[in-house]
């Protein structure tokens, strides 16, 4: 089998041995071995992590902005020379296609850019006479300890892009909780954080542990911002009992994402698009288009079509270069996502392409999950209702856009949302009577770059602001309103005068 490597937790830039009683597999998903065990860390080590980024955020926030961005410059270079390193990585631990773990990486550098730009785009509201010799100005500072709870599904992007750059470059400091599945990929950009970038002791620090002991990390006085992803339940939790601990809290959540098919689309063209999103990184991704609702006088081409280039799909091992489906991320998520194919048969829908028993030459023990396709998936259904977080695509048909419409909106998550149709008319439409927070219009994954709001809505997000963009910039800051008054010499003896004949004692 190999090696197996036994990891530690990170504080103050060092890796330190946990004294954690039980220690959690990470598997190589391609193969199904084991190559690292990393430790439910105790809550005292937790707190020994929150202690430290407590600790630095003096002396960090106080560092000029300059000098913070010059730091994130030189972490942006050490990135771009380690991108290939942390995308194969990212591939093993994970099962996403070595293009798409660089993207991942890709993703965790975009962020790092725009704090780069902070100096710019961190300036206040302005400043304003607001009457003779009073001047107004407003300042954002940072918080202080910020906790990130990281999900399985992107360790480079969402630690790295979401929860690290802005708050850092803002001026706060970092706890990580990484993934207990994927959790090398964000450990080896931390050793990388400090090793070559340089920042300063404590600035990032990271744990692994289960539920008991993050429930120290969102109550714990000291820390003052979570940010959450993973299912919507949990999501509900930590913002429920963060907020009420008085913390800022951003929790994306679960997605069930539509995308309505009109008959006037140009048909392979929304088919690659749907193929795309919904079978990239094995359907593991809260911007995958899990649901297709397809008007019904196109139903059979579009079905016939996806099934044909869905088959033509070659799975394989996610670090071979010409893979274009990997595997899930370990054999419970693919027992998983069975169970919900399993679910869709049980339930009426017309199972035209099984994804269920795949088997890859030379790597029979990886957790592999074929394309799948559910036809006639009618509302009730929980397969077309519950994300599945798979490479599964269920078909809803409908007579028109206003049926689709209202299909999608009922649904209780938000993400995102497309349409693909040639029609101006109907993609005005869509825009405006869509609940999704991140819409495409002939576009399948519909994900804004950084310098735009990851902006999900309903049960996909609590919160208030979201991740990046000019929201990222004000939920990992505070606003600080100063008043200014200088007194011109003539002022200045009618107040002495006034104060001097004062009766007040």
């Amino acid at each position: 089998m190999g090696e197996v490597v036994r990891t530690g937790y990170c504080v103050n830039g060092e890796w330190i041995a946990s004294k954690a009683e039980t220690y959690m597999p990470v598997t190589d998903s391609s193969t199904g071995k084991v190559i690292a065990e990393v430790p439910c860390c105790t809550a005292d080590e937790v707190r020994e992590a929150i202690g430290a980024a407590h600790e630095a955020f003096g002396p960090w926030s106080r560092l000029s902005i300059a000098k913070r961005v010059q730091y994130m410059f030189k972490w942006r270079e050490v990135l771009y020379a380690h991108k290939e390193e942390l995308s194969v990585l990212c591939a093993k631990e994970l099962g996403k296609t070595i293009s798409e773990a660089r993207g991942d990486v890709q993703k965790a550098i975009e962020p790092t850019e725009e704090a780069c730009a902070l100096p710019a785009l961190i300036q206040g509201d302005g400043a304003l006479q607001v009457t003779t010799n009073y001047d107004t100005s407003t300042y954002r500072m940072p918080l202080g300890v910020c906790v990130g709870i990281v999900p399985l599904n992107f360790p480079a992007m969402i630690p790295w892009g979401w929860m690290v750059p802005l708050a850092i470059a803002t001026g706060n400091t970092v706890v990580l909780k990484a993934n207990p599945q994927t959790p090398l990929t964000s450990m080896r950009m931390l050793e990388l954080f400090y090793k070559e970038a340089g920042f300063p002791k404590g600035i990032v620090n990271l744990v692994t542990c289960d539920t008991p002991e993050a429930e120290v990390m969102i109550t714990d006085e000291r820390v003052k911002a979570v940010t959450f992803v993973g299912t919507t339940k949990v999501g509900k939790h930590v913002y429920s009992i963060a907020a009420a601990h008085g913390k800022r809290v951003q929790a994306q959540c679960e997605a069930k994402n539509h995308a309505l098919v009109l008959e006037d689309c140009d048909l392979e063209s929304a088919v690659n698009a749907i193929m795309n999103s919904t079978y990239g990184c094995a359907g593991m991704r809260c911007m995958a288009l899990p649901v297709v609702v397809v008007q019904e006088s196109i139903a059979d081409k579009f079905v016939a079509l996806l099934k044909e280039k869905a088959q033509a799909l070659k799975i394989g091992c996610a670090y071979d270069e010409e893979t274009a489906l990997g595997p899930v991320v370990s054999a419970e998520h693919k027992k998983k996502v069975c169970g919900w194919i399993d679910k869709g048969v049980e339930e009426g829908a017309q199972l035209v392409l099984d994804g269920r028993n795949v088997v890859v030459p030379g790597y029979e023990d990886g957790f592999f999950v074929g394309p799948t396709i559910l036809d006639h998936v009618k509302p009730g259904m929980s397969v077309g209702d519950c994300e599945i977080f798979g490479p599964v695509t269920c078909i809803k048909r409908v007579k028109n856009y206003e049926e689709g419409i209202a299909i999608m909106n009922a649904n209780p998550f938000a993400n995102g949302s497309c349409i693909f149709t040639q029609s101006g008319y109907y993609g005005r439409r869509f825009v405006m009577d869509t609940d999704g927070g991140m819409v495409g219009v002939n576009v399948g994954i519909p994900v804004p770059s950084a310098y735009f709001p990851f902006s999900g809505n309903k049960d996909s997000f609590f919160g208030d602001l979201h991740v990046l963009g000019k929201d990222g910039i004000r939920f990992f800051t505070r606003a600080k309103t100063v008043t200014t008054h200088w007194f011109d010499q003539e002022s200045a003896k009618r107040v002495v005068g006034t104060w001097e004949g004062s009766t007040e004692q």
